[in-house]
């Protein structure tokens, strides 16, 4: 592995390193999505942090890590009971690991965002200090909960809106209140009208190279209808993972379609399915994800998982740390695919209810406020699976580890800057190929 001059590995490596096991001609993407801006490139750069992390000290408590705690990485996602909830909703690489991993990688990503959004040093100083000070304060109210009290905790959206109510502005309000009406349309209904039309009396997925590419548009040199197979396969398996009531209902849907579709940043690369599901008509529509699971970034610093399907380790991660899942989170594998490499997936709805909170909307008072509900969330789901107790004294009570946090958060987003520009370097010496604007 190359090194930096100060030691570290080369964050580009890395990243080559990385996309070597990713569908090769959307790498470009993923580079192309990076260069953006140094958020994004945070985004998609859990690896290499997760390799400055293994350089840093901690306690040596264990919890249930996400591994990429990033504070995009939480949001509004609906209930099976059809509630608005807010929780980490990211576990591609959930793996045990310290907690202090989790913590340092939401801070940084504030700082991060933070300048992006043009907040004064002081500004972000503050937003951090209160992330972190409400990571601290939770676990210690956490500590002394009852076990059911912390597994039954969780962030109901609208209580949110109602004890934040006299704390928020005018225009706060008004895009909080816009989110949640904006998380209740996102849902398969609105996915059919979005991603398909009518094909010769049949719904079918429209292409959008090289975002979505539908099985027939996608594959040139292998059988179409051979890999539908498989995929119909997976999908047929995967029900075994779920609970008896939810596979009954999966049972009176039909698989219509199937397509390529282009997610995130980090996951830029990955093989990720998109499958159109029909019950009673075409008015009762389910769009299943199908991703890709790779070995988590943070198996070569923690150790790697002990459940060998790789789609299992995020399921299991997922319903240890989210108070409440998706009705159609599963997992299954493919033994061989088609370029004859098998490969693990999980599958999930590809919405339902999701949001995701505009970063950039953020000015510095709401900025403060949703570090304070991810600090909050992030310790509930640590308190989940780990010592709680144990991390609760190891924390204290006076604000040293909250500095200790701010501190790291502004000299990390210091060398996401530098690793930013080294990726932009390597592209603009021809070293990597980046697709920007896609």
């Amino acid at each position: 592995m190359a090194d930096m001059p100060d030691g570290r590995a080369d964050p580009v490596a890395l990243l080559e390193r990385q996309g070597a096991t990713r569908v090769p001609d959307l790498v470009p993407v993923r580079y192309g999505r990076m260069l953006v801006s140094p958020f994004t490139f945070f985004r998609g750069a859990a690896l290499p942090m997760a390799s400055d992390l293994a350089r840093t000290p901690v306690s040596g408590l264990m919890v249930q890590a996400c591994g990429d705690a990033h504070l995009s990485n939480f949001g509004i996602f609906g209930s099976p009971e059809r509630r608005l909830m807010f929780d980490i909703n990211d576990f591609d690489e959930t793996l045990p690991g310290p907690w202090e991993w989790d913590v340092k990688r939401l801070a940084a990503s504030l700082e991060v965002a933070g300048r992006e959004n043009g907040l004064t040093r002081k500004q972000r100083r503050a937003v951090v200090l209160a992330t972190a000070g409400r990571y601290r304060e939770a676990m210690r109210e956490f500590a002394a909960f009852s076990n059911m009290r912390v597994f039954y905790a969780r962030v109901d959206v609208e209580q949110v809106r109602a004890e934040l109510a006299s704390r928020l502005t005018a225009r706060q309000r008004k895009v909080w209140d816009a989110g949640q009406a904006k998380a209740r349309t996102a849902d398969s209904m609105r996915d059919l009208k979005k991603l398909t039309r009518m094909v010769d009396g049949q719904r079918r997925i429209v292409s959008d190279p090289p975002l979505i590419m539908p099985l027939e548009d996608m594959l040139t040199d292998t059988d179409p209808e051979q890999v539908q197979a498989q995929i119909r396969g997976l999908v047929t398996g995967y029900r075994r993972t779920l609970e008896p009531d939810r596979r009954l209902l999966l049972d009176q849907y039909e698989l219509t379609d199937i397509a390529h579709k282009v997610v995130g940043v980090g996951s830029v690369g990955t093989r990720c399915w998109i499958v159109l599901m029909l019950g009673r008509d075409h008015r009762d529509p389910l769009f299943l994800q199908v991703k890709q699971a790779q070995r988590s970034v943070l198996a070569p610093f923690a150790g790697a998982s002990k459940i060998a399907n790789e789609g299992q380790r995020v399921v299991t991660g997922q319903r240890i740390m989210q108070a409440a899942g998706d009705a159609f989170l599963g997992w299954n594998g493919t033994k061989s695919g088609m370029d004859g490499e098998s490969r693990n997936f999980y599958v999930r709805q590809l919405r339902d209810w999701k949001y995701s909170i505009d970063v950039a909307e953020l000015a510095p008072a709401g900025l403060r406020q949703y570090g304070e509900l991810c600090g909050w969330t992030l310790a509930r789901a640590h308190a989940r699976s780990g010592d709680r107790v144990a991390i609760a004294a190891y924390l204290g009570s006076s604000d040293v580890f909250d500095r200790a946090v701010t501190e790291f958060a502004s000299s990390y987003a210091d060398q996401n800057e530098r690793d930013h520009q080294a990726l932009a370097d390597a592209a603009a010496s021809g070293r990597i190929t980046a697709v920007r604007d896609v």
